[in-house]
């Protein structure tokens, strides 16, 4: 029996063997980038996980913030979730398209919501066609169910919360874009944003927790070493960022692994503190003092 609330990850074999239970719902939590060029719904429907519905992390968002795919109010996301037939009382198995990237802050908004009984596939689609495992095209077909929002607002920051911490540093904040965007020797994807990173926070690319093999998680043992690597202390407060708060999820989970049950995203995230403006932006590695604010 996997415990969703604690481990956050269910394999592929446990799925394959669980997939018909009455209380289980899985999920294609798939996001790409605008300049992919690649439609998420689309690619859902040429090719999903049978049974599964698909959630669009850019339609349940906020529809008054003029950032990307910002958490919805509860009342909103109450309502396109329940469509989905996602509800109150269901086990919650999400993945997505490339293998563990989107899949995580779709953990993340259910579990800000409320909801804990929730996993993410280790390994994702990828995973499961590589093992030859059934797959089926088609729009989803969903049953209308209850679900009852209840915000933790433990799980989420935003910039005001972040600049009030900049001195005291009480919570750490780690970054999962690539180490190039971090230290501002990349420009930014997204046009008119500064290069660069939040003051004091560290750096670890997502891609340096996920075995880009398989595609699977990093083991508990090696994910400590990999957090510890770049300075986090895993006995203190984590926040985590990235470009626009989607990655920014695979750090939450595998801290959750860690038992960094309570691990906070900075939902705007660099499409956030990135804009022009008056926030401070420091450049270079993790720990540099090349520091400005315009």
């Amino acid at each position: 029996m996997v415990d969703f609330d604690r481990e956050a990850l269910v394999s592929t074999e446990w799925l394959a063997e669980n997939m018909k239970a009455p209380d289980l719902r899985i999920v294609d939590g798939s996001y790409y980038l605008p300049n992919e060029g690649l439609d998420p719904r689309r690619e859902f429907e040429a090719q999903h996980i049978p049974g599964a519905v698909f959630f669009d992390i850019d339609e349940i968002s906020d529809p008054d913030s003029d950032l990307p795919h910002m958490l919805p109010p509860p009342h909103i996301f109450s309502s396109k979730v329940r469509r989905l037939g996602l509800g109150d009382g269901l086990r919650i198995v999400i993945y997505d398209q490339r293998g563990i990237w989107s899949a995580p802050r779709v953990w993340w908004t259910f579990r800000y919501f409320g909801h804990q009984e929730v996993a993410v596939l280790d390994g994702g689609l990828p995973k499961w066609l590589h093992e030859g495992r059934a797959a089926e095209d088609g729009p989803a077909v969903s049953e209308e169910r209850h679900f009852t929002p209840r915000a933790n607002s433990f799980l989420l920051r935003d910039r005001q919360q972040l600049l009030a911490g900049l001195d005291d540093r009480r919570e750490q904040v780690i970054d999962a874009r690539r180490r190039t965007r971090f230290e501002g020797s990349e420009p930014e994807p997204r046009e008119g944003m500064r290069s660069g990173h939040i003051p004091g926070s560290l750096n670890l690319p997502f891609t340096e927790i996920v075995d880009q093999t398989s595609q699977t998680l990093l083991a508990p043992d090696a994910l400590r070493r990999r957090f510890e690597a770049e300075g986090l202390d895993l006995s203190r407060p984590v926040v985590t960022s990235c470009g626009s708060g989607v990655t920014a999820g695979v750090l939450a989970l595998g801290l959750h692994r860690l038992g960094h049950r309570e691990t906070a995203v900075y939902d705007g995230s660099w499409s956030d503190w990135g804009r022009p403006g008056d926030t401070p932006v420091e450049t270079g590695p993790a720990g540099s003092a090349d520091a400005s604010s315009g």
